[in-house]
């Protein structure tokens, strides 16, 4: 198993995969992942929706813009918030700790060697229903992203983000 810092910093959006299944033992350690995220008072408002059916991923890749990577992605995970879980002021909570999630099932699969991506769903209410209704989820069960999942078909390259010109340091 690679250490932390190798993962985050070895981790690459992957778009092309191979037709290898994933394993029920990987996508449970991949959803274990996600739910050791921080949660904003350890609400916990996500919601996974795993997608194998290969007619369901074409339909999303179908419906949204820059989801074409689902039509060869052997599985979907779609990350969504529990709209009754945060309320008042801490209503968009859940965006947070879905996105933290996200992260943590990212960064998952690059340790476990699958490839992953996601493409944004919410805030974007065209997207928001198309999903809802491709998945038959209630309204309160808001989509945040879907996460493609797969063994990579070729070696993907991880970006140098640092830039220290967006940093400030006060002391």
């Amino acid at each position: 198993m690679k250490d932390a810092l190798t993962v985050i910093h070895e981790r690459a959006s992957v778009r092309v995969y191979t037709s290898q299944p994933i394993t029920d033992g990987d996508v449970e350690t991949l959803l274990r992942a996600a739910m050791a995220a921080p949660t904003s008072k350890n609400k916990q408002p996500w919601y996974f929706v795993v997608v194998n059916r290969e007619a369901a991923r074409h339909t999303l890749a179908a419906e949204l813009p820059y989801a074409a990577m689902l039509r060869d992605a052997p599985l979907a995970i779609i990350v969504c918030g529990d709209a009754r879980v945060h309320t008042g002021e801490s209503a968009l909570s859940w965006v947070m700790d879905c996105a933290a999630a996200t992260e943590n099932l990212l960064l998952a699969a690059h340790a476990i060697n699958l490839g992953a991506v996601w493409t944004g769903v919410y805030p974007y209410p065209d997207r928001i229903q198309s999903v809802q209704h491709i998945l038959q989820l209630p309204e309160y069960i808001i989509p945040l992203n879907i996460v493609a999942i797969g063994h990579p078909a070729k070696p993907a390259r991880p970006k140098d983000k640092w830039n220290p010109a967006k940093v400030q340091y006060v002391y």
